[in-house]
Formats: C-alpha cells, structure tokens, sequence
C-alpha cells in the first residue's frame, strides 16, 4: 500500500528538486550548440509525446480500476504536453506561445500544488512529476534556447494564449457534460489544496478562472517583453552599423 501524498513532503521536495536539475540540464545543453539544441528538443519532445503512455503504464502497474480520467487524454496537461511535443518538433509560432503560456501557468501550478492521492514510489506519482516537468521544460526552452518571444503589442500573445484556453475549457466542459468526468478541474474543484480553492464556488470560479489565468498570462509575459523592448533599443542605438546584414 502506497502512502498518501503529502504537500511538500520529502517525496514532493525530491521531486521537485530532481526535476528542476533535469530541466536546467536539457536547457544548458540546448544552448551549447546547434547539435545539443538538436539533442535537447528530441529528448524534451520524447518526454512530452510519451508522457500519455508513460500514465497508462503507471495506472495499470498502480493496480485496481483505472477510471476514464486516466484514459482519455483530456486533462490541459495531456494537451499541454501534445503541444509542447509537436511545437519543439515544428517550431510553430502558434504551437511555441501555447507552450510557454501552459507551461508556466498550469503546468507550473500543478508541480507545487499537486493533485495526487499516492506519494513515491507509486508509479502514478512518477508519471505526474514526469509529464508536468516535461512541459515546463518545453515552456522554459521556447524563450531560452529556440529564441521564441511574444508578439507586439504585448498583450498579443497573451490573448492568443487565452482564446485557446477558452478552447480547452468548451471543450472540456463538453466531454465532462458527456462522460461524468472533470477534466480541467472545470465541473469541480480538485480534492486535494491548490489555487481553486481562492476562486469560489463552482460554477462561479469558471468566470473567476477566465480573469486569474489572462492575468497570470499577462504576468509572465512581461519578463520576456521587457528584455525584448532593451535588446530592439540597444540594436536600433547601433545605428546602421548594426544593421548593415541583410
């Protein structure tokens, strides 16, 4: 018998320290040259494509029944990690913003917050902490490595981040009218702590979560705007110098 999780427990610690050494190390080795960038977006598109079959494994070895939430992959962190997965091998503008905006929005969230029932070394544990690290890792190396940044003005992005949110959530919400499920968290809040539990009473946090999650887009927007908005005015200082190539 698998021991309940705990928040911030020595498994959660562990978990989170291993899988920020992980990433830190694919994003080093993605910045070291053409063949490590090559290298690190394969094994981080691996991670991301594989975490849905990595889950099905964990919840069989797990034993007793497998419920259709762990089947059909339909949780934002599945569709995160399909995204992440085809945006490092495309390289799509569309697929990159949805990646970055996920990833550190959710996908983040979910890492300090998790919602788990079995602590290590169940093998459910081990596929959460996989999948989840492996789109923050994506999210943190569309910026750092493939050179991705957001659109001008500077709510664009963002804005695009949200309508595909929006996406989610009807279609989520439709699944979930369909099949009794909660996908999204968006029918009722998780049982275990996490950012729901300041947004109200369901169905009313569905507004709640609309104006939480463009704030939190617009947020984390903003580091990667500022440094945007330096480099475009320490180019354009250089005068034509600069910007003699073609």
């Amino acid at each position: 018998m698998n021991p309940p999780f705990v928040i911030f427990g020595s498994g959660h610690l562990i978990a989170l320290a291993v899988g920020s050494v992980a990433s830190a190390m694919l994003i080093l080795i993605g910045r070291s040259g053409m063949r490590g960038r090559n290298l690190a977006a394969a094994l981080l598109a691996f991670a991301n494509l594989s975490s849905y079959a990595f889950n099905q494994i964990a919840w069989s070895r797990h034993g007793g029944p497998i419920g259709i939430e762990n089947v059909v992959p339909m949780h934002l962190c599945d569709v995160s990690a399909i995204t992440a997965g085809f945006a490092l091998l495309t390289r799509r503008p569309l697929l990159q913003t949805l990646t970055y905006f996920w990833g550190l929005a959710a996908a983040l969230q979910a890492l300090i917050t998790p919602a788990l029932s079995t602590d290590f070394p169940a093998w459910p544990f081990h596929a959460f902490f996989f999948q989840h690290f492996a789109i923050v890792a994506a999210a943190l190396f569309m910026p750092a490595v493939e050179g991705w940044r957001p659109k001008r003005p500077l709510w664009k992005s963002p804005f695009e981040a949200y309508l595909g949110s929006v996406a989610y959530m009807v279609c989520a919400l439709l699944v979930n009218a369909s099949l009794g499920t909660n996908f999204g968290f968006l029918s009722r809040p998780p049982e275990t702590a996490s950012l729901f539990d300041h947004l109200g009473p369901w169905p009313w946090y569905l507004l709640t979560l609309h104006g939480v999650g463009f704030t939190l887009y617009l947020l984390i927007v903003l580091p990667l705007g500022c440094s945007s908005f330096r480099r475009g005015r320490t180019t354009g200082a250089s005068g034509p110098t600069g910007s003699s190539r073609p």
